[in-house]
């Protein structure tokens, strides 16, 4: 286990924390700024910030937002944040609009303990995603602890993410890494069994790697949205116009054989909801219908699981100890086109003595959506860092900081 906040004095101490403040931001006409319309990421930190309050810190974060590519962006700042911490927290939170230099030394020196600065969007510089190493010694200038509460930035060696910590001596996790640590590790390392992972999104490449790994752990995946239409292909089904990867056959070939000869139940879908088109922009999908078999007519695309396979999949659910869900059933952000991917919330919602696991922006998106989001164990804030960690990668975030 990683050294946790708890372990370290930090009154009167400046400590850094890198949080997760990568949240969408859209202009209010109206007043002319930009306002956040997700608060997901910001509200998980608060347990490690009021820690860190109560412990008087003086508490400086730091963050990236979007992809400014080195450059600054208004439409890119952090600045939004500041009023919104102040009112969540009810202590001072200050912003200045760069992350490094004189004039953020000064506030780091004027912090009073308990306060809270925020700096501006670490990636408004280029060197932040190379972690050159004088950034990264300019973002520790003044600072006692360092704190990593970013499990979705863990995945990146950036300067805000590892390479600062080669210039604190003191290092901690914060309680929401701590969170990710305990169900994406633990919780999942020696899961209570039956353990079902339920797979979406549209990809086979994207998640081969999950695949391979989970099924050396897992009970039964439950496999939807376009990458079950690689692995049906792969089995001799007809697929229609749906979305596929043909190149891909063999490493859905090689899964399914793996599956078999570990005994795991590998379910696909066995019906379908079909389209003659889809318009993303428009959000539209033309003459949708339900098959009453696996196979997809010609000149229709599948854009989600069909009624049967929601049945079969609720079943699964319904018997798992534990519940691992990454990636959507169909493509839910169009209308008429989220029943399968709501069931899937539904049967874990239903299921409250599982652990259960949501990973992925997707999936999360769905849950919220679905309104069941707090009937689940675990929300994990990371996308590409928490597929990473799945395929036991090391992380460098996490790697950076000692175990206790």
């Amino acid at each position: 286990m990683k050294i946790t906040i708890r372990d370290l004095s930090l009154k009167g101490k400046r400590v850094l924390v890198r949080v997760d403040y990568n949240v969408p931001l859209e202009l209010d006409k109206t007043t002319n700024s930009y306002v956040i319309t997700d608060q997901t990421r910001i509200l998980e930190t608060l347990e490690t910030l009021k820690y860190l309050i109560d412990q008087k810190a003086k508490i400086v974060l730091i963050s990236h937002l979007g992809r400014p590519k080195g450059k600054k962006n208004p439409k890119e700042s952090l600045a939004p944040i500041a009023p919104l911490l102040n009112r969540l927290l009810g202590v001072p939170v200050k912003f200045v609009g760069d992350c490094i230099g004189p004039e953020v030394d000064k506030a780091k020196e004027q912090l009073a303990e308990g306060e809270i600065l925020l700096l501006e969007n670490t990636r408004f510089h280029p060197e932040e995603e190379k972690n050159d190493p004088e950034f990264s010694k300019a973002l520790a200038s003044l600072i006692d602890v360092y704190v990593n509460d970013a499990f979705g930035s863990a995945h990146r060696a950036h300067s805000s993410t590892e390479g600062v910590s080669h210039f604190v001596k003191e290092k901690a996790i914060g309680f929401l890494m701590e969170k990710e640590l305990k169900y994406l590790g633990q919780e999942l390392e020696a899961p209570r069994r039956p353990f079902v992972v339920i797979l979406g999104g549209a990809k086979v490449s994207d998640k081969i790697e999950v695949i391979n790994r989970l099924l050396e752990k897992a009970d039964s995946l439950l496999i939807g949205g376009a990458m079950a239409y690689t692995f049906l292909l792969a089995l001799g089904h007809k697929v229609g116009n749906s979305l596929v990867e043909p190149d891909k056959i063999s490493v859905a070939t090689e899964a399914l054989a793996k599956a078999n000869e570990r005994n795991i139940k590998f379910l696909l879908p066995i019906d379908h909801l079909v389209t003659t088109s889809i318009d993303f922009e428009q959000k539209i999908a033309k003459s949708l219908e339900w098959t009453t078999g696996i196979d997809i007519p010609e000149g229709r695309l599948g854009v989600d699981i069909g009624l049967q396979t929601m049945q079969s999949y609720g079943q699964e659910i319904k018997g798992a100890k534990t519940i691992l869900w990454n990636g959507p059933m169909g493509v839910f952000e169009i209308p008429g086109c989220e029943k399968g991917t709501f069931s899937i919330a539904k049967s874990i919602s239903e299921n409250p003595s599982a652990i259960s696991i949501v990973a992925g922006g997707d999936s999360i998106k769905a849950l919220h959506q679905s309104g069941l989001s707090n009937k689940v164990s675990f929300i994990s804030t990371g996308g590409g860092a928490t597929l990473d960690f799945l395929k036991g990668k090391v992380l460098p975030g996490i790697a950076s900081i000692p175990d206790r």
